[in-house]
């Protein structure tokens, strides 16, 4: 029996396309939202002001089936009010449970650093264990359930960085520029056409044909060889001549996220195996945020991403 998994479905591929339409030269963006949204993993966004950032999310819930809902972070926010909380019911003398906006499947938490930390914690058992705990209840969350937080790494005032461990919980963190000109452009023109005849309406993915694809990519080939190529990624950040750089490397789940995204990218690039291409062009949104770097390369300048980088370069895929 034939077990190889199906090309992308013309579903997916029209959210794709719709996405790409609404989003000018937002092309990594996209295809990390439908990793994440395919691997069944959480994203992380982070960019200047303006960057529609928040317009991505909101078109990716108009394009897929399901609930949404957006979480605006603010200093003042407290756990309750994203995961919800007991009522009490006068009538009876008890308690009812009532879900906050954190029980939809695709939740948009905007500005997450602005957030205390109480409500990034509450936040973390609900990424890692999909459901929610209040009182003595536990609460599952919906299936599918994706979680895109952004955040700003231009203010600093007012805002709560956040842990390592709750960094660790988001699949990718996807760093995005300012616009060259010719895209500056093309973003006008978009914006001046939408004012004109508003924004095209899209024909929602099902639940159904989004879980379809999900079980195709889990069906992805990832040979013994490219297995063995991600191992030695990630073990290059914890021993060998660039794990000087590094405080606190890359643990196994970095692994598991750069193996589950890269068959998700095989599967939107219409194969059935992944390649070292695919594990390339994710390894630094799947791996930088989940290192610290030494004083000393923070003291030289260095990023996360560019140990990556030079990971990347010293290490052969085969």
């Amino acid at each position: 029996m034939d077990t190889r998994p199906e090309p992308p479905t013309s579903g997916v591929a029209a959210l794709s396309s719709f996405l790409a339409n609404g989003l000018v030269g937002h092309e990594a963006l996209i295809e990390r939202l439908l990793v994440a949204l395919l691997a069944g993993g959480h994203l992380l966004v982070e960019g200047p002001p303006g960057l529609a950032k928040t317009r991505a999310v909101k078109w990716l819930s108009d394009a897929v089936e399901g609930s949404f809902a957006r979480i605006q972070c603010t200093p003042d926010l407290m756990p309750s009010d994203l995961t919800g909380t007991p009522v009490y019911k006068p009538q009876d003398g008890s308690f009812e449970f009532v879900a906050g906006p954190v029980f939809n499947n695709l939740v948009l938490v905007d500005e997450i650093n602005r957030a205390p930390p109480k409500v990034q914690s509450a936040l973390l058992e609900a990424m890692a264990e999909q459901q929610v705990t209040a009182g003595n209840e536990t609460h599952p969350l919906p299936d599918p359930f994706l979680v895109v937080a952004t955040q700003n790494p231009i203010e600093h005032d007012g805002t709560f960085p956040l842990p390592e461990a709750q960094l660790d919980r988001f699949l990718l963190h996807v760093v995005l520029d300012l616009p060259d000109l010719e895209t500056e452009r093309q973003i006008l023109d978009l914006v001046e056409a939408e004012a004109q005849t508003g924004t095209p309406a899209a024909q929602p993915l099902p639940l159904a044909e989004l879980a379809k694809a999900r079980a195709a990519v889990r069906k992805v080939h990832l040979a013994p060889e490219l297995r063995d190529y991600i191992v030695r990624l990630v073990l290059a950040t914890r021993e060998g001549p660039l794990s000087s750089d590094v405080e606190h490397a890359v643990s196994p789940r970095g692994s598991l996220a750069l193996a589950a995204t890269a068959k998700a990218r095989a599967f939107l690039q219409g194969r059935d195996y992944a390649l070292p291409e695919d594990v390339a062009a994710l390894a630094a949104d799947a791996l930088a945020h989940r290192m610290v770097l030494s004083w000393r390369a923070v003291a030289d300048g260095r990023k996360a991403r560019d140990v990556v980088a030079d990971v990347l370069n010293a290490t052969p895929a085969l």
